[in-house]
């Protein structure tokens, strides 16, 4: 049975070199972008894209409809059956442009990739996810063995990330080099540091309490003086893994070497959680209370946007939309404090009145 069509397989190439150099897309995405292509191919029994036709869309589309999810035996999610759709979307887009596919492929032919307006509304819904307390946070901390190396190596990243407030792969490809201990800051160099998007900036430690600190700093020197770790070792390096005396592999010690990917740090995370009796939070979950915290700290506009900018936020609305949503029992508690406030009355007007939120609004946005 045929798996492949040659002159498919040329014109993917060409759109994947497009994505990765025109689009600036990571490989990562562009991988995403060929199953998603693969599973079209399949559906059509890999006839060549130059024969295209609406039919085979809307097959497509139900097919995608009907799939199972084969972990969960559920149907697939309506933002994966989305993502997966405007992938072929944008590429009959793009292949309506090629030569030798013009006069086969008309532009609006990819429209009929579209998700139902249902569908789509639900895909890109907005959906609450739980996100740990700082006192979840410090009390897993404080459960977390450090009688060995690699005990205190994931202690040290458990602390570090609420105090940087750093995305996972950034935190696993930090060196020394990076971190300065006297001005609490860290040098997020994208040459090095897998920072999201590439972007180079330094921040700073956030004010979440002496001890996350003090365990970092005691991690460092332990790297330092213990294991004579130089500036361009890793902050965090990966486990040695080798024969031990039951002649089976274990654990043996620290590695000089980076971990390539996040593995490594969400065991760390879903170990200390249910050690200590609590749910698991994946450590992207810190970077959300971390913003819940702002909200909390800071007084002024400009505090939130120096925190904001902190969490290597370019406006801060990402910092107020994306991360710093009001969680829905926090919003019922809010609302019923509120009730049960006295009406003002028009001699003495709410501090919140329209001139008021209009004067702090503009303040935030122009700093």
């Amino acid at each position: 049975m045929q798996k492949h069509h040659p002159a498919n397989e040329r014109i993917k190439r060409a759109y994947f070199i497009y994505l990765e150099e025109a689009h600036r897309m990571a490989v990562s995405s562009v991988d995403q972008v060929a199953a998603a292509i693969a599973l079209f191919e399949k559906s059509t029994g890999y006839k060549d894209f130059k024969r295209f036709h609406i039919e085979q869309a809307r097959k497509f589309k139900r097919q995608l409809n009907e799939q199972v999810n084969p972990k969960t035996g559920k149907p697939l999610a309506k933002a994966t059956i989305h993502s997966r759709l405007m992938a072929l979307k944008a590429f009959f887009k793009w292949l309506a442009g090629q030569p030798g596919y013009k006069s086969r492929i008309n532009y609006p032919d990819a429209d009929y990739f579209n998700s139902s307006a249902n569908d789509e509304r639900i895909a890109k819904a907005h959906r609450e996810k739980p996100i740990p307390t700082m006192e979840q946070i410090r009390q897993a901390l404080e459960a977390m063995p450090q009688e060995t190396p690699i005990q205190r190596r994931d202690r040290a990243v458990f602390a570090f990330t609420p105090l940087s407030g750093m995305r996972d792969d950034a935190i696993a490809s930090l060196s020394l080099r990076h971190i300065d201990l006297d001005k609490r800051t860290i040098f997020q160099d994208a040459r090095q540091v897998r920072t999201k998007t590439r972007k180079t900036l330094v921040s700073m430690f956030f004010p979440v309490g002496g001890d996350y600190e003090k365990i970092v700093t005691e991690w460092i020197a332990e790297l330092k003086q213990k294991h004579n770790f130089g500036p361009d070792d890793p902050l965090f390096p990966a486990t040695k893994v080798g024969l031990g005396a039951s002649g089976h592999f274990e654990a043996l010690g620290l590695e000089r070497r980076h971990w390539k990917g996040t593995g490594a740090i969400r065991k760390i995370f879903k170990t200390a959680f249910e050690d200590a009796g609590l749910p698991y939070y994946h450590p992207h979950s810190f970077r959300k209370t971390i913003a819940v915290l702002g909200e909390k700290t800071c007084r002024t506009p400009e505090e939130f946007k120096a925190w904001s900018q902190n969490l290597s936020h370019e406006n801060v609305l990402t910092t107020f939309t994306s991360y710093g949503a009001v969680a829905a029992h926090r919003q019922a508690e809010i609302l019923d404090q509120l009730r049960k406030v006295d009406k003002v009355d028009d001699d003495h007007p709410s501090p919140l009145d329209d001139e008021t939120v209009q004067r702090a609004l503009k303040q935030l946005l122009e700093k």
